[in-house]
């Protein structure tokens, strides 16, 4: 069933609920050539608050990307439901042990053998610019960030509809 959050607490507990389901997340991010990259990650933790932690090697492509363009997009599928979420925003590389502790998740330790001391170990934060989400109950694209806006302003949020992508 889609509804359209009320405010801005209300709308980051609607993408953690969608975000939750899908666990993975197609992260893209633009190569040094221009062009657009995908990879799956897994989200090791699902409580949205604005940001979103991935673990990583130091020494991978996509770490290399977010230097040179900070800027990316995660899609998380919600299959159960048949619907999306897309979060836009600028990324950054850093090793925090604390968080790391935070986060870590012992299935982790099929990417990262030593696990919290493997060599080259580090976090992705995505600090997240923009939210949508689609869900086929009500067919419509919702911009979360503008409704939380809408909430405080007083104004309505601007939904549309998904018609090209045949929804």
């Amino acid at each position: 069933m889609s509804r359209q959050p009320t405010d801005h607490a209300d709308a980051r507990r609607r993408v953690t609920e969608l975000v939750r389901h899908a666990r993975v997340g197609m992260l893209t991010t633009t190569g040094v050539d221009g062009r657009l990259v995908s990879r799956p990650m897994t989200l090791p933790e699902v409580e949205f608050d604005g940001e979103l932690w991935f673990f990583t090697s130091a020494r991978s492509a996509k770490v290399r990307q977010i230097r040179v363009n900070p800027e990316v997009n995660i899609s998380f599928p919600d299959q159960r439901r048949h619907g999306w979420v897309s979060v836009s925003g600028s990324a950054r590389e850093g090793y925090d042990r604390a968080r790391a502790e935070r986060l870590w998740q012992p299935g982790l330790t099929s990417w990262f053998p030593d696990g919290l001391d493997t060599p080259g170990l580090t976090l992705i934060k995505v600090h997240a610019g923009a939210v949508r989400y689609w869900e086929p109950a009500g067919g419509t694209v919702l911009d979360l960030l503008d409704a939380a806006r809408a909430a405080v302003t007083g104004r309505q949020p601007c939904a549309e509809q998904d018609r090209e992508a045949g929804y």
